[in-house]
């Protein structure tokens, strides 16, 4: 009977052990990065050999679907997907603006007031989370509060 116990015991461990190696694998390729350099093209395939099939510039986020080598597979905001060579990224949480314009306020609130706007596309250095917004700050130095929903990235 003790050999059933123990037997019990170890099966359920395992279970637990691929539970969480299942977990992790799935938190390690949904890691995001953003661009480290003015300008870098995303190409086609993992390798400058492949062709670019657009460029984004300094900041751009990305979610990291899949790697080789020192390439990662990338989505965008528009699911457009790609490859970049991963040392021209960083881990430094960027956003970018998914809705046509947005406004940019004083606090987090919307009884804040309105300091400016964004259009789609444009992307901001992530500062600090409060409770579904976003303080962001632009490279011309504007900065300010997000609705975080209203952006795409980390």
């Amino acid at each position: 009977m003790m050999e059933v116990f123990e037997a019990m015991r170890f099966s359920a461990k395992l279970f637990l052990l691929g539970a969480l190696l299942l977990l992790w694998g799935s938190a390690a390729e949904a890691r995001m990065v953003s661009i480290d350099r003015d300008t870098v093209n995303i190409r086609s395939g993992p390798s400058t050999n492949y062709s670019v099939k657009w460029e984004v510039g300094r900041g751009f986020p990305l979610k990291i679907i899949a790697s080789k080598g020192s390439w990662y597979k990338v989505r965008d905001f528009e699911n457009d997907e790609g490859w970049v060579y991963a040392p021209l990224t960083s881990r430094k949480a960027h956003l970018v603006v998914k809705k046509p314009v947005i406004n940019i306020r004083s606090g987090p609130g919307t009884n804040f007031r309105i300091v400016t706007q964004a259009k789609y596309g444009v992307v901001f250095r992530t500062e600090k989370r409060v409770k579904g917004w976003v303080r962001v700050r632009h490279e011309s130095g504007v900065t300010g509060w997000v609705a975080r929903r209203l952006l795409w990235g980390w």
